[in-house]
C-alpha cells in the first residue's frame, strides 16, 4: 500500500507505488530462483532414470557417445536443470499470477488460475504425445538412414539437445486452444477472423510441422500438424464459449 497524506504530492505518492511493485516483483523473483534452484538440486537424484528415459526412444543398436572430457559433466547437469525447470514451471507461472493479481477483478483471478493449470496439463499432454507418437519414428528414420553404408556414433550432447527440443516445441503446440481463447476472451480477435483463418492455419500447421520435426518425411510432418489442427479448432469452440459468456456478461452490466 503506498502511503498518502497531507503533503504528499502525486509525484512522490507515484514514485512509492511504483517502489512498492518493484520490491514486489524482486520477491516473486527470489522465490522463483529459490524453487528452480531446488528442483534443479533435486533432479540430480534421478539424472540417470531421465537419461534411461531418453535413451529408450532410440532405435536398438544405436551407440551413444562423447568426444571431449567435459561433455558429459555439461549434459548432466544440462538435464538436471531441464528437469529442474519444468518441475519448477508451475510455481514461476504461480509467482506471476501473484504479482498482477492485486491489478485484477477476483473473477478474473479464478479465471487465471484456470489458464495455470491448463496450461502446465497441455504442455505436459504436448510433451508426452511428442516422447511416444514423434520421437520414435523421426528417430528410427534418421539414425537407420544410410546405416548400410556408416555405423551412427551418436553424441550424446546432439541426442538430448535434438529430444528436448521437440518436446519443448511439441508442449507449447499444445497450448493453442488455451491461446485462442484468451484472445478471444479480451476481444483481440472474434472466432469469425478465426474461422476466415483457416486455410492460413493449415499451411502454417505444415510449415511448423517441417521445422518442428527434424525429418524431412512427411509422414512425421503430419504427425505434427494434425494435432496442431485439431487444437486450432478445438481453441476455436472455446473462442464461441468465451464470446457467449462475456455477451451474457454484458448484459446482466
Amino acid at each position: 500500500m503506498s502511503v498518502s497524506g497531507p503533503g504528499h504530492s502525486p509525484e512522490w505518492e507515484k514514485r512509492q507505488s511504483l517502489r512498492e511493485h518493484l520490491l514486489e516483483l524482486r520477491r516473486r523473483l527470489i522465490y522463483s530462483v529459490i524453487a528452480l534452484l531446488i528442483t534443479t538440486a533435486a533432479s540430480f537424484t534421478f539424472v540417470n532414470y531421465i537419461f534411461s528415459a531418453l535413451k529408450s526412444r532410440a532405435p536398438e543398436g544405436i551407440t551413444l557417445v562423447f568426444i571431449q572430457v567435459t561433455e558429459m559433466i555439461g549434459i548432466y547437469i544440462k538435464v538436471a536443470m531441464l528437469s529442474g525447470l519444468i518441475i519448477a514451471l508451475p510455481f514461476i507461472l504461480l509467482q506471476i499470477l501473484l504479482f498482477i493479481r492485486p491489478a485484477l477483478k477476483p473473477t478474473e483471478s479464478r479465471g487465471l488460475y484456470l489458464i495455470l493449470a491448463s496450461a502446465t496439463f497441455s504442455f505436459l499432454v504436448g510433451g508426452a504425445f511428442a516422447y511416444f507418437i514423434i520421437i520414435p519414428p523421426s528417430l528410427k528414420f534418421l539414425l537407420t538412414f544410410g546405416s548400410e553404408i556408416a555405423t551412427p556414433y551418436i553424441r550424446i550432447g546432439d541426442y538430448v539437445s535434438m529430444i528436448s527440443t521437440l518436446i519443448f516445441w511439441v508442449g507449447v503446440s499444445f497450448e493453442t486452444p488455451l491461446v485462442v481463447f484468451f484472445l478471444v476472451r479480451i476481444g483481440l480477435v472474434t472466432v469469425q477472423k478465426l474461422s476466415q483463418f483457416r486455410r492460413w492455419v493449415i499451411v502454417g500447421a505444415f510449415v511448423l510441422g517441417a521445422f518442428i520435426t527434424p525429418t524431412p518425411d512427411p509422414v512425421n510432418q503430419t504427425l505434427v500438424a494434425l494435432p496442431m489442427i485439431v487444437l486450432y479448432e478445438i481453441g476455436i469452440l472455446l473462442g464461441r464459449l468465451a464470446g457467449k459468456k462475456k455477451a451474457r456478461k454484458s448484459k446482466t452490466d
